[in-house]
């Protein structure tokens, strides 16, 4: 056999191995780099099982090897061994079987931080709060939260032994899994006379078919003037359900998205396929910096049609779709394939992660126009700006350090265990004498935190001592220092609505679980006033939704960049299948 015969068959066979269907699409020169460097990997493999000085597990360093690898590419192209494919399974299915908790790490303890209503661990009388010890004997001390997921989690029906602390008193409950269903629809209700509301939270099987049912259960309640959609904190999900959402609002047969990747062949256009719940109805969609992926396309989408007012902040900019590929031993690869592009003709992916610009945002200079279906301008590759900007209020330091320091989240299981009941959730509010009890609370566990005055002050410090000044402005650098921590004593009061806010949520959700939190949470919301107004304003209404209104251009921030970076594994994967 000639040399390049050789190359050819060692080519098709690894085709065949990779499961690739057609060898012609790729030169023959990339298969031979490849079984070249498979090679290379298998032999160094065995020489490092062989010779290194410690006891390797095989299956352990191979994923830490495709980790690394994957990496490389997108956050989103991922590796699951047969150990965790039934997480990958929640993440399209929204089900699994478990007992409905959440965890937390909190100073290295496994606590619940929140259990789901009407599941097996709320009905067991487990709360949030509890530190869990034990599972079936296993200590759990040290363990990461997937560490404990995993041993929590098995097939309905089963039992499961956990072991808990409550006020130093230790407690073992077995509880029956069941399977879990998490909502894609957790909430909704007429929250005015005649403005309906739909909380959408996940894009897992069944999406599209819920939020029809909530809009039509809604319409059964009262005569609507208007409906609210709320993606925000939505990390996206099946490309599927993104369609059958958007389906619920414009009529059969519009364009959705196309999705485009190297390959031409698999280039896929996506239309609705049914006639619409309700195509005239007056639609507010809320987005928000969490809102990514399928949530961007349906909000891409309605506001591309013209078909409702898109009100929050810039939404993530995910416009990358997976597959999932199906290995040996009941792995899987979910594998980045294409580019979605949503009615108009624009991309929202914000990040690029190929070519000299990988891991860079498209400059604005670089972002091409595009129309809506009524002509007005949009951009593409910095995700879907609202066409009406609300801006983040900001937290102050205090309450950022409530936060961190989990007090916020530990008062409220103080409180729970010593009150039976509250009001309901729009009732509830935050006492006088609660928020002093607050305040006692947190002076006795402790809070320190720095001040922005605090780190400039020190920063000035430290350059006076350089300069030699230090000596000469001693008392009145003291003098400061004295006024800050002054100040500082009197955050807890001066920033107290805000904290109240914070306290509302997270008490009402002990008692009224999500939904409780989701209904609590409208008197502070910003956005949901801002929908409420212009619902309300039939003349505002329509003027946002002609060529008259002028959508916000995204200017980048700093903040808004980190926000990115830190949410990024958040974001769930689009997937076709």
């Amino acid at each position: 056999m000639s040399k390049k015969s050789a190359i050819r068959f060692k080519s098709f066979a690894l085709g065949a191995i990779l499961g690739v269907g057609t060898i012609t699409a790729i030169a023959w020169d990339d298969y031979f780099e490849i079984s070249k460097n498979l090679e290379i990997h298998s032999i160094l493999y065995k020489e490092l099982n062989t010779f290194y000085v410690d006891e390797l597990n095989p299956g352990d360093l191979m994923k830490t090897g495709i980790d690394a690898m994957l990496s490389s590419l997108d956050p989103y192209t991922n590796y699951y061994p047969e150990s965790i494919v039934e997480d990958a399974r929640f993440e399209n299915t929204g089900t699994y079987g478990g007992i409905g908790t959440s965890f937390k790490i909190l100073e290295d303890d496994v606590v619940i931080s929140e259990t789901y209503e009407n599941a097996p661990a709320q009905k067991a009388g487990m709360l949030p709060g509890d530190i869990l010890t034990e599972v079936n004997g296993k200590s759990v001390k040290g363990r990461k939260i997937s560490e404990v997921l995993k041993l929590v989690k098995g097939a309905p029906g089963t039992k499961v032994s956990v072991k808990i602390l409550r006020d130093g008193a230790a407690k073992t409950i077995e509880v029956t899994r069941e399977e879990i269903k998490v909502k894609n629809v957790p909430y909704h209700d007429v929250i005015t006379e005649d403005i309906g509301y739909i909380k959408l939270e996940g894009f897992t099987a069944d999406a599209g078919k819920e939020v029809r049912e909530a809009l039509i259960e809604l319409k059964g309640k009262a005569k609507l003037k208007g409906v609210i959609l709320d993606l925000r904190g939505n990390p996206g999900g099946l490309l599927r359900e993104a369609i059958n959402v958007s389906n619920v609002f414009i009529d059969k047969g519009k364009l959705v998205v196309t999705t485009k990747g190297k390959n031409p062949e698999w280039n896929k256009t996506y239309t609705t396929l049914n006639p619409a719940t309700d195509k005239d109805i007056p639609l507010v969609v809320l987005i928000d910096r969490r809102s990514a992926s399928a949530a961007e396309i349906v909000s891409g989408t309605m506001q591309d049609y013209d078909r409702g007012v898109v009100i929050g902040n810039k939404s993530f900019g995910k416009g990358l779709v997976q597959i999932t590929r199906p290995l040996k031993y009941n792995a899987q690869l979910k594998v980045t394939t294409s580019k979605y592009y949503v009615a108009s003709g624009r991309c929202i992916q914000a990040i690029e992660y190929s070519g000299k610009n990988k891991g860079e945002k498209l400059p604005d200079s670089l972002q091409t126009k595009f129309k809506t279906a009524l002509g007005r301008t949009v951009y593409d590759g910095a995700g879907v700006m609202p066409d009406i900007e609300v801006a983040d209020p900001i937290l102050h330091n205090v309450t950022r350090a409530l936060i961190h320091k989990n007090l916020i989240f530990k008062f409220a299981n103080t409180f729970q265990k010593e009150n039976a009941s509250i009001d309901a959730p729009e009732n509830f509010t935050i006492s006088d004498d609660v928020y002093n009890k607050f305040v006692a609370f947190v002076k006795k566990e402790g809070l320190s935190y720095e001040t922005k005055s605090e780190k400039a002050l020190t920063e000035f410090i430290s350059q006076a001592e350089k300069d030699k000044y230090s000596t000469q402005i001693s008392a009145e650098v003291k003098n400061l220092k004295d006024k800050l921590n002054k100040q500082k004593e009197d955050d807890l009061l001066q920033f107290k609505e805000e904290i109240k806010e914070l306290l509302t949520l997270e008490i009402v959700q002990r008692y009224y679980f999500e939904k409780g939190r989701t209904k609590a949470a409208m008197k502070f919301d910003r956005d949901m006033k801002k929908a409420i107004e212009i619902l309300n304003t039939p003349a505002q209404y329509s003027k946002v939704l002609s060529t008259q209104w002028q959508i916000p251009r995204y200017e980048s921030d700093v903040d808004g960049a980190l926000f990115e970076q830190e949410y990024m594994r958040e974001v769930r994967e689009d997937s076709e299948e």
